[in-house]
């Protein structure tokens, strides 16, 4: 038998489709995106400590996952409803799987590895604009569903942060060392264990000023 919409909104499921729902259900397919995308930029790892790093970083996605499957379900929305929305982000994570693939058969190790940490920056920075949204999106608002999702965003936000600045780190270093320029790796934004843009920024100054100071020692 049905329950009547009186019964359902006793129950706290939420049947209305709003923004927030619909963007909800489309930052849980980025992150089961995400798990795809690093699972294939595992098979182009060629840095043991990059590697190690990417599998944390996997781990953390499906637990993501989780988290955000329970905040959708608390928001009374069937987490694996399809929506063009969804439709559009799973499309988007496969094509980057299928680049990091065509990579892997296509160019030199060094190289896949370098089209693998593009493509994780890629899904990352939508990843990392998602999860800011969501924060800011719970507001002052009450409930069940908001409480769950205010938690989630306090729990989950500095990995976030770091899966983006850190990659983003990875995959300019990797390219300098490919293009025969000074390269610090593991970049500076691991070493001094990035967690904001304004870390992330001041990591990528120390590494253009690192790479000046040994060109002008060599010049001597």
């Amino acid at each position: 038998m049905k329950a009547t919409k009186k019964q359902k909104a006793a129950s706290g499921r939420e049947t209305k489709e709003t923004p927030l729902s619909s963007f909800l259900l489309e930052a849980l397919e980025t992150e089961l995106g995400g798990v795809e995308v690093y699972g294939a930029a595992l098979e182009c790892a060629q840095n043991d400590e990059l590697r190690e790093e990417w599998q944390n970083y996997l781990d953390q996605t499906k637990e993501h996952v989780t988290a955000l499957t329970k905040v959708c379900a608390d928001f009374g929305l069937d987490p694996k409803k399809d929506t063009p929305g969804r439709q559009i982000v799973r499309l988007i994570g496969k094509s980057l799987v299928k680049a990091m693939n065509t990579a892997l058969g296509s160019v030199p190790p060094e190289g896949a590895e370098i089209v693998a940490a593009e493509c994780v920056v890629h899904a990352e920075t939508k990843d990392h604009m998602n999860w800011t949204l969501l924060k800011e999106a719970t507001g002052a608002g009450t409930g069940r569903g908001m409480e769950a999702l205010r938690a989630a965003c306090e729990k989950y936000e500095d990995e976030e942060d770091e899966h983006l600045y850190h990659t983003q780190g990875w995959a300019r270093e990797l390219t300098k060392a490919h293009l025969q320029l000074d390269a610090s790796l593991p970049p500076q934004e691991e070493k001094q264990h990035v967690t904001t843009a304004l870390g992330a920024a001041r990591a990528q100054k120390s590494a253009k000023h690192s790479s000046s100071e040994k060109a002008a020692r060599a010049a001597r």
